[in-house]
């Protein structure tokens, strides 16, 4: 074989040997971003002070597939009849009721004991959220027309930016009607914030 012929051979010898290798690297890719997890950039100032605009986040999707979510977890969905992600926190689970009242946010469940009682309440099982996250001026205010949720499946979430609630409290809209959807369902998940790379890396 002549000298070019084995050039040219090689070349294209070469060229295979790369294009394999890139198409190996696309389906690892993707089944990492499908199944692994995938990156995000904060978007709004929604979950001030714990993430803010332009923050740089691996989301994990092993939670939803082999455990299960608990309350404080920071989430990523696409909300009902929306189409972009959202970033919230995990406030409520299946089981539990949410009432809001005096700008404090309370918890109210067979598993928490009777004596847990809210001041003109009609409800006795129920105690105040603690929420470490957040500064300790800052109230929550239920003001798109509902004060209580009641909580049978899937999750509750809300912003840690209170003053912005675009969240399950306003029903992912500007107001709470009848039959509006408030809570996030299984399928909406895409995955669990496991830590933020940048501009303060943290993990979660």
């Amino acid at each position: 074989m002549s000298s070019f012929r084995k050039k040219h051979a090689k070349f294209w010898a070469e060229v295979f040997d790369l294009l394999v290798f890139l198409i190996l690297v696309f389906w690892i890719v993707l089944f990492v971003r499908l199944y692994i997890a995938t990156p995000y950039s904060v978007i709004w100032s929604s979950m001030v002070p714990s993430f803010y605009q332009k923050d740089r986040i691996i989301v994990e999707k092993f939670t939803q597939r082999f455990s299960t979510f608990e309350r404080g977890d920071v989430i990523v969905f696409v909300a009902p009849w929306k189409t972009s992600p959202y970033i919230k926190r995990i406030i409520w689970l299946p089981g539990e009721t949410v009432l809001f009242q005096d700008g404090d946010v309370y918890i109210c469940s067979d598993n928490i004991p009777s004596w847990s009682a809210i001041q003109d309440s009609k409800w006795n099982n129920c105690e105040k959220l603690p929420e470490p996250y957040l500064p300790d001026w800052l109230k929550t205010n239920a003001t798109c027309g509902k004060s209580e949720f009641k909580i049978e499946w899937w999750y509750f979430v809300m912003w840690d930016n209170r003053w912005r609630t675009t969240d399950s409290l306003c029903c992912f809209w500007i107001e709470c009607y009848e039959w509006a959807n408030y809570i996030v369902r299984d399928k909406d998940l895409i995955g669990k914030v496991f830590v933020r790379l940048y501009p303060n890396f943290a993990k979660f």
